[in-house]
This record gives structure tokens, sequence and C-alpha cells, in this order.
């Protein structure tokens, strides 16, 4: 009997240009259903999506995940450009407008505000969109647990396993880093320490205000009107009910499902039942969300 079971999608890494010549690292599957572009949250790679994009991919759908400008492998601000939001937004609409179809954006935490202000910026951007675990407005405390991670050890770590031990202080519920999963996280200096992969400066030029923008990010979500998706994670310090509800009524053809046990880091919690999630909605989106482009919104070349 032939083997019927889905292939894993190879994976392509691949160099893409962001605004204002900035390189992106990314990935790259190929797939005969809509394309599905992964933007991850602040702090993470592309890796974050590895499991979710394979899933996605087995199933048949294209798939794009890159690393946000001073994240992973993609190039960092010069250090007379501060970082702000704006460029983000901009990375955002480059990359997803040279795509040949709009595709559905898949958003965690921070990329998922980016993907607001794209798509009311740029109104059919995207597809349909998904936001995993972000709202406009969100919890203060959530932010400053993520700030006082990455602003703990400014100075990186002596050993991987001094960086593992502070994963597993950051995220108790979870599974112990292997060192092969470490190295994807940290960048060896030259004196044999090991610091995270993001620029250090991200967190008082981007993040430490991020506040201030909730009012712009709230506008931007009101003129959102392309399907759309939010999984929350039910132990989320992120996101509430409270934000969860005010969502709803900025955007009320959202559809909203709560994953209960997840917390804001929702796709590593429990990747089964967010890819099912994803995957279902997916399915349910009507015919019109792959369309083809008649013209590259951008015109950058990738």
């Amino acid at each position: 009997m032939a083997n019927t079971s889905p292939s894993i999608p190879h994976v392509d890494e691949i160099r893409l240009q962001g605004a204002n010549g900035i390189a992106l690292g990314a990935s790259r599957t190929a797939g005969r259903h809509a394309p599905v572009l992964f933007a991850h949250g602040f702090g993470q790679t592309r890796g974050a999506w590895a499991a979710a994009a394979q899933t996605l991919g087995m199933a048949g759908h294209a798939t794009l995940s890159y690393d946000a400008r001073g994240h992973g492998d993609s190039d960092w601000n010069p250090g007379d450009t501060p970082y702000h939001g704006d460029q983000f937004t901009d990375d955002l609409i480059v990359v997803a407008g040279e795509l040949p179809r709009p595709p559905v954006l898949v958003a965690a935490s921070m990329g998922g505000l980016f993907g607001l202000m794209a798509e009311a910026r740029w109104p059919g951007l995207f597809s349909a969109m998904v936001l995993v675990d972000i709202t406009p407005r969100w919890e203060t405390r959530g932010v400053e647990r993520i700030l006082a991670f990455m602003s703990a050890h400014p100075d990186g770590f002596a050993s991987l396993q001094a960086a593992a031990d502070s994963i597993a202080a950051y995220l108790p519920h979870r599974p112990r880093k292997s060192e092969d999963a470490l190295r994807a996280l940290l960048r060896a200096t030259a004196d044999g320490r090991w610091n995270w992969h993001w620029d250090p400066r991200l967190v008082e030029e981007l993040a430490r205000d991020s506040e201030q923008h909730q009012d712009a990010i709230v506008d931007a979500a009101r003129r959102v009107h392309c399907p759309l998706l939010l999984i929350s994670g039910g132990r989320s310090d992120m996101v509430s009910p409270q934000t969860v509800e005010e969502f709803m009524t900025l955007v009320p053809h959202a559809q909203h499902v709560r994953l209960p046990e997840a917390t804001h880091m929702v796709a590593g919690d429990d990747n089964n039942a967010f890819t099912a999630a994803v995957l279902n909605y997916l399915d349910a989106l009507p015919s019109a969300a792959a369309s083809v482009r008649t013209e590259h919104v951008t015109g950058a070349s990738l």
C-alpha cells in the first residue's frame, strides 16, 4: 500500500529585503494553498514558528517566516539609527507586498501589533489575519515581565547552561532547552560569553515606552476589515478578558479562540492546539482569500 502520509516540506533559508535596504533572515516552504506569513514577537526569532510552519506546510500551505530587524539573523539598525515602530511596520509591508498573493498573516505579540498597523495603512495587504495573544491594549504586567527578562543579563552569560537556567526560571512550565536549541538563541562573543540574539538597544528604543502608542493601534484595529482571528492564551499575563472584550468591540467581525492551558507564548506552549485552530480557520476562509495580486504593493526588489 502506498504511503499517503503528508511529507515534511523542504525549508529554504533565504534573505529578504526589508525597508530602507535592511536584510532580513527568512525561512520559506512551497505549497499550493494560500500563503501564510509568520511574524514573531519581541525578543523571538522565526524559529518560534518552525513547528507550526511545518504542520501548515504538510497541509499544503506555502509559508514564509522572517526575523524582524534587530533579531536573529536579520540586520541590526546602524548605531546612528534608533529603532521605532514605523520601521517594523514598513518591513512587514515590503515582505507581504512582494508576495504573489496576499498572505494570511499569523503574528504574535509585537508582530501582531505591526500587522494591524500595516493592514490599516495598506488595506488588502493581507487576505486574513491571525493575532496570537495580542490586543491593541495589553496588560502592563506582561510587558514588564518580558522586559525584565530581556534586561536581566546585559553582559550575557558565562556558559550555555547559565542561559538555560535563566530561561528555565522565566518559563518554568517548559522543558529545559538543549544546547543545540540555545545556540539558535544566543551569539558567542570573542571573550567566550554568550549574548542574546537581539540588539539590546531594542528594549529602550522600541519597547520601554510602547504603551504610548496604544491609541494609534486602537485606531488601526478599527480600520481592519479583512477576516481576523484572535487566539489567546488562557494563562496569559499580556491579554485579559477585558482587553479581549475591547478588541471584539473594535473589530466586531473578528473571531476569538482561547487556549486554556497556554501562556503568552501560545505556539510554544500548545503547538498542536494552536496549529489546529489556525488550520480550522484557514479551511473556513472564503476562496477570495487566495486571490492573485495584479501588481506588487511596494515595488521593492526581493
